[in-house]
Formats: C-alpha cells, sequence, structure tokens
C-alpha cells in the first residue's frame, strides 16, 4: 500500500514533477483516480524501471513542497 495519499490537484502536481525530471514519459498517459495510488506507483516502476522505494520517495519529496519547481 502506497504511503501517501494524493488529491486531483496533487496529483497533478507530481505528474509535472515527473514529467521534468523525466522526459521520456512526455508520451505517456499517467493517469490518476483518487483512491488509486497504489496502481500510479505500479504504473510508474513500471515507467521509470524503478523500485516502489525510490518512486514512492520521488512522490513524498514531491509532495513535500507541492508549489515549488523542484522534485
Amino acid at each position: 500500500m502506497a504511503n501517501f495519499t494524493l488529491t486531483p490537484e496533487t496529483a497533478q502536481k507530481v505528474k509535472i514533477k515527473f514529467l521534468r525530471k523525466y522526459r521520456e514519459l512526455a508520451g505517456e498517459n499517467i493517469s490518476f483516480t483518487p483512491g488509486q495510488e497504489e496502481e500510479l506507483v505500479n504504473q510508474l516502476m513500471s515507467l521509470i524501471k524503478r523500485d516502489r522505494k525510490y518512486v514512492e520517495f520521488t512522490i513524498n519529496k514531491a509532495l513535500a513542497d507541492p508549489d515549488g519547481n523542484r522534485l
């Protein structure tokens, strides 16, 4: 289970930050439905070829400053 909770607004900000960091994801359909954080983590794990710990850490880092420009 994911160790964070996203709203549609914060999910969009996290998505933007991931797209900045991983430009190769620009053509991918990264979708999020509230309450489906686990599916988002699994989708990002397969897209960026990283483990769950890294993906969750990166999302939590993005959530720490959602209005900031850094990931």
